[in-house]
């Protein structure tokens, strides 16, 4: 009589992980970096710096929590993503929302140690990110709204640091949204064929493949302009725009790879080179300030 493996009490947890890319926070948290070391002009206090990031990944891991729960039904019908966790009953519906709703609470309670303003902001992003999974059902511009919610952490580091508004994060925002909102479309094309059948929305679906990819580049030349004009704002200098060369470089590459190889090379056009872009945003931005502070 065969023996029946007992299923270690993680695998759910080591399941979650997949189904929500975890990995996919390395380019998302060197945004929320970035608002956060420009508001200080350098290196930031010890605490701000653990609440940023305790605040980014457990923003990140309740909206892709909601994304998924949200969306479980599309995605069984779905031949990319039917084999995701959720239509094929790896993991349970109450198990994804209570990871969620202890992501909320861990998300809560770090913006209130980042101050009384960070605190009464988080539910616009909460809200926001509910909401995104929805609007794929009656609009195409979901990829912005995905663009503004993930610029939104540029924001938050920088008011957990000042408490104050300013035009810096907010093009570095509005830099942000657009470069996510135009990778988002790129990654949408994956999906031209079933969002149509299904009745569902996109820029690919409304405008036609040909001028989904002339949208998504001009929302990352809109992209490139804007960061460039934050950083002369800013006051960073010739380290900033030699990161900004080599981004625009990751940028052509991205599209590149998409008019050459179509779908087949769209893993390294959105994931490579899109983490490309946020650590050299983030690392040129940070390698700049230092310098300017130990003149």
């Amino acid at each position: 009589m065969a023996r029946v493996r007992n299923q270690s009490p993680l695998a759910p947890f080591f399941v979650f992980l997949e189904t929500i890319k975890f990995e996919h926070s390395l380019f998302a948290l060197p945004f929320a970096y970035l608002g956060l070391f420009l508001a200080e002009k350098g290196w930031p206090r010890a605490s701000l710096l653990l609440w940023v990031t305790v605040a980014m990944i457990s923003f990140r891991t309740y909206a892709m929590a909601m994304n998924r729960l949200i969306d479980r039904e599309i995605d069984a019908q779905n031949p990319r993503t039917a084999l995701r966790a959720l239509p094929q009953k790896k993991l349970s519906v109450s198990f994804v929302v209570g990871a969620a709703a202890i992501s909320i609470i861990i998300f809560l309670a770090s913006t209130w140690m980042l101050g009384a303003l960070c605190f009464s902001l988080a539910p616009l992003p909460i809200l926001l990110a509910a909401l995104y999974p929805y609007l794929k059902r009656f609009t195409w511009i979901s990829h912005v709204v995905l663009g503004i919610i993930l610029g939104m952490s540029t924001y938050g580091a920088w008011l957990a640091s000042r408490s104050e508004f300013s035009w810096i994060p907010g093009l570095m925002m509005l830099g942000i949204a657009g470069w996510v909102a135009g990778f988002d479309i790129l990654y949408s094309l994956q999906d031209y064929d079933f969002d149509r059948q299904a009745g569902l929305y996109s820029v690919p679906v409304r405008f036609g493949r040909e001028r989904a990819l002339t949208v998504a580049r001009v929302l990352h030349g809109m992209a490139f302009l804007v960061w460039m004009v934050g950083g002369i704002l800013a006051g960073l200098g010739w380290i900033y725009g030699l990161g900004l060369g080599i981004v625009s470089l990751f940028l052509i590459r991205e599209h590149w790879l998409i008019h050459r190889f179509g779908m087949e090379k769209i893993n390294q056009a959105f994931f490579s080179m899109n983490v490309g872009v946020s650590f050299v945003v983030f690392i040129a931005t940070v390698a700049d300030l230092l310098l300017n502070h130990t003149q």
